[in-house]
């Protein structure tokens, strides 16, 4: 498979969202989407030495290499449609204040945007795009 892989919470509905946002604003279709409850998510979480139970963030899997919070989130922007690489500026601000914040909306995710029973992407077109 070519392209890079998002790992996401699939009951997350933030999470959710953003494969939404993310596979609207991928022209060239280079993502492809696992939820990091399902089997596939576990294997590519196992195949990378990342932790198989925190779900409070997701994951990046590019040429081989895990990313992770804003990492991930800066380097998925930079390959979405104008003008959402302008974002990747943000790489200049330090990590340890681009994951705090990260880790804020993360750990209040639920709170803040709601919690599905499993995950809901039901659109024909976006499932294609999923390993499981």
């Amino acid at each position: 498979m070519k392209g890079s892989i998002v790992l996401f919470d699939g009951v997350c509905c933030l999470c959710n969202n953003v494969v939404r946002f993310i596979a609207h604003r991928d022209r060239d279709r280079n993502f492809w989407f696992a939820s990091l409850q399902s089997p596939a998510g576990q294997a590519l979480l196992r195949m990378h030495n990342l932790p198989e139970c925190a779900l409070d963030t997701f994951y990046l899997i590019e040429g081989g290499r895990a990313y992770k919070r804003s990492d991930a989130a800066l380097r998925i922007a930079g390959q979405l449609s104008f003008p959402w690489p302008l974002l990747r500026g943000l790489s200049l601000v330090p990590l340890v204040i681009r994951d705090f914040l990260y880790n804020l909306v993360a750990r209040n995710r639920y709170a803040f945007f709601g919690k599905l029973r499993s995950c809901s992407l039901a659109d024909r077109e976006l499932l294609e795009r999923f390993i499981d």
